[in-house]
């Protein structure tokens, strides 16, 4: 009998150990939807369509995105595209998502950013409106044509 309880009160005190890290742990908080599109014109150097693939965790967050707006005339090393993402946010004002871990590049491709970093708070509406890209020096500069679809991302 003595046995029995040692066990059972073993497994109370691991069950409310393990209760207590899950509501202690950092949540992930879901972005909706995850991938959005829309249309881009980059002046002399293109116009076409983006995606968009938005994720968070807690207040960070990263989008990631490939444009068909602006292809790369050479080989593009990782890590060598500077952009910069500007997004309206809640309607009022603006926020910018920024980096540089952009995946090698060929010649002919798409330009991909890797992952662009920035801060959201719950409830936050973001909608992309231009996109600055800086290769090898060059800087382009690209505006969104359409609205985002299907809507803005909410966090």
């Amino acid at each position: 009998m003595r046995h029995g309880r040692l066990v059972l009160c073993s497994a109370l005190g691991t069950g409310a150990l393990t209760l207590g890290a899950l509501v202690l742990a950092p949540t992930s908080a879901a972005v909706d939807p995850q991938t959005a599109t829309l249309d881009f014109e980059c002046g002399t150097f293109g116009a076409g369509a983006a995606t968009l693939k938005a994720a968070q965790n807690g207040t960070s967050a990263t989008i990631e995105l490939s444009t068909s707006a602006i292809t790369a005339p050479i080989n593009v090393g990782a890590g060598a595209v500077n952009s910069t993402l500007t997004l309206t946010k809640n309607g009022t004002g603006t926020t910018t998502f920024t980096g540089n871990a952009n995946p090698a590049i060929p010649a002919g491709s798409p330009i991909s950013s890797g992952p662009l970093k920035g801060t959201v708070a719950r409830g936050d509406r973001l909608a992309a409106t231009s996109l600055k890209v800086v290769v090898f020096g060059i800087t382009v500069t690209c505006n969104a044509t359409s609205a985002q679809k299907p809507g803005p991302f909410v966090f």
